[in-house]
């Protein structure tokens, strides 16, 4: 009997996509978290998805345009830094363009920008983990 091939996706397109899922799902795990804790942050059904689509493009957008452009020597405090800046200027953003999402004040802004970053920091660092974990398991 013959066997067919086994076709392998290629491992930076499997990195790639736990990278963006990852990404994805900690953007939106902070809003509906910013959601539920804050009186002043609330957002729609159907806004959830497009805010949390929206969001990570800017933040891919605004990091890239601050890394490559804004930063001749990076460090771990200024990519922290920078972080917390594109998250903010991402939820602006968001806030502007999607009508399903209202944030007022600034004090809410201010913490919906934290619980999103730290968010997306513990999505970064689960993706991480198990893009080590696959690579110890090929080996």
């Amino acid at each position: 009997m013959r066997r067919r091939p086994r076709y392998r996706i290629n491992d930076t397109v499997v990195r790639f996509g736990i990278r963006v899922g990852a990404s994805l799902v900690g953007i939106l795990v902070g809003i509906l978290i910013s959601t539920a804790a804050l009186n002043k942050f609330s957002v729609s059904a159907t806004a959830v998805i497009e805010a949390t689509v929206l969001f990570w493009l800017v933040h891919l957008g605004v990091q890239f345009v601050a890394l490559r452009v804004l930063v001749r020597e990076p460090s771990i405090a200024l990519a922290g830094l920078l972080a917390l800046a594109s998250t903010i200027v991402s939820l602006m953003i968001v806030n502007a363009v999607i009508s399903g999402l209202s944030i007022r004040g600034i004090q809410t802004y201010l913490v919906a920008t934290v619980i999103i970053w730290i968010t997306t920091s513990i999505s970064d660092v689960i993706a991480r983990q198990m893009i080590r974990s696959r690579r110890r398991e090929r080996r």
